[in-house]
């Protein structure tokens, strides 16, 4: 068959594809989690150490710090990226604000619409905004051009 017919073929995905892609999810959450640890400690302690400050201008620098970090954890153990940071870090910051967009709605709708109790939407709200981000930070934010992939031999 000729080359240009295999790079045609779908490759299917191997067990260390699996293993992979289940040690990026397993990473994702990891540095999610500690990143949200991380965030409610450090705003809660500048909120009573800025008490002069409003506290959603605290809160919200305090998010703000912690994008670049969490940025570089995510392309590394998480997604283990090679796409140019030009690339990522403006597509990664898109999908925090669509991730804030998508947490707004899905807390509209669980809390307002659905009237669920406050855990239960809480949960559902970080399970799908959480879901929604891994898919496009896998498949658009942290990808790289179908160029500059290895095809395999």
């Amino acid at each position: 068959m000729s080359a240009a017919l295999e790079s045609l073929m779908r490759v299917p995905p191997s067990l260390a594809d699996s293993e992979a892609n289940a040690r990026g999810l397993g990473a994702f959450l990891l540095v999610g989690a500690a990143a949200a640890l991380g965030f409610v400690a450090t705003s809660s302690l500048a909120v009573m150490l800025l008490p002069h400050v409003e506290s959603w201008v605290v809160s919200a620098v305090c998010y703000a710090a912690f994008i670049a970090p969490v940025y570089l954890l995510h392309r590394r153990f998480s997604f283990r990226s090679r796409a140019a940071h030009g690339q990522a870090l403006p597509r990664y910051v898109a999908v925090q604000g669509m991730a804030l967009a998508l947490a707004a709605l899905f807390s509209y709708l669980f809390h307002g619409v659905l009237g669920l109790p406050g855990l239960p939407a809480a949960l559902l709200v970080i399970a799908l905004t959480s879901g929604a981000s891994y898919m496009v930070l896998k498949g658009w934010a942290f990808a790289t051009s179908r160029h500059e992939r290895v095809l395999p031999a």
